[in-house]
């Protein structure tokens, strides 16, 4: 089976981190012609499933760059090296000694999503408080409940650009860890940076479907960092052209931006949809 997979922001989202109309046809374009795809993106399940609903995306999903992955068709979920609570706590100490809140994502086998926070947060995190519990799906909870056999799948941050950097560099030889940053939608001041398990990837995650599916070829497309573990394994991948440099130099072609629809376009023309 030929399988493709899409990175989602900056990807197949457009910038207002939506499906457009144009993508989401040709996903549908897809499903009629047989082609299969799935995704593999660094949002966390609850964020992730709630953008692809009814998008057709009925294989394994991969999750948190490779620590979650969910089958839609059975309804299960594997969670694979998540942070423990020991592990986590230099990431927990780095972030409170810069003020800058630490979110601490976890899930369990019942497919709960709890976010631990602290009680004290600057004005940008409350928004983003509200916005995750606006979004539901997940719990939010004071970081002192944070249960000591608590399975972490990504601690996440938001902060000055000097707070976050210091942070990383704090962290670096850390050597259970990897992070993934960036300037922050909320504001161009500020940046995010997310950590989890550095055994987990999404090239590892799709080596385990490529198993699991009997898949002979794997299509990916990805514009990030986070990306490169799996055009490491794919036998094509594709760098939208608003992919970052070092990402677009190691794909197989670059194509479209990803807010003019260029996965979508390329899709269309590949598979003569």
């Amino acid at each position: 089976m030929e399988l493709v997979v899409f990175d989602l922001d900056g990807t197949l989202l457009n910038d207002a981190s939506q499906i457009s109309a144009f993508t989401r046809e040709t996903l549908s374009s897809l499903t009629r012609n047989g082609v299969a795809y799935t995704v593999a993106t660094g949002r966390n399940l609850h964020s992730g499933q709630q953008i692809i609903a009814d998008h057709g995306f009925v294989l394994p999903h991969v999750y948190t760059n490779g620590t979650v992955i969910w089958d839609p068709r059975v309804e299960t979920l594997s969670l694979n090296n998540y942070l423990t609570v020991s592990e986590a706590t230099h990431v927990l100490r780095a972030a409170l000694k810069e003020e800058i809140s630490p979110w601490v994502n976890t899930v369990n086998e019942d497919k709960q999503h709890f976010v631990f926070h602290p009680s004290r947060l600057s004005e940008v995190e409350k928004k983003l408080l509200a916005v995750v519990q606006k979004r539901g799906g997940a719990q939010t909870l004071p970081l002192d409940e944070l249960p000591a056999d608590a399975k972490i799948t990504n601690i996440s941050m938001l902060g000055s650009a000097a707070g976050i950097d210091a942070i990383r560099a704090s962290l670096a030889n850390e050597h259970h860890l990897i992070s993934y940053s960036g300037v922050a939608m909320e504001r161009k001041d500020l940046k995010w940076v997310d950590f989890h398990h550095s055994s987990a990837s999404k090239g590892d995650a799709l080596n385990l479907l490529r198993q699991q599916l009997n898949i002979s070829s794997l299509i990916c497309f990805g514009d990030s960092d986070n990306d490169l573990s799996m055009f490491q394994i794919a036998d094509e991948c594709y760098a939208p052209d608003n992919a970052k440099d070092f990402v677009k130099a190691e794909a197989t072609a670059v194509i479209g931006h990803n807010n003019e629809d260029g996965i979508a376009h390329y899709l269309r023309e590949r598979f003569n949809l």
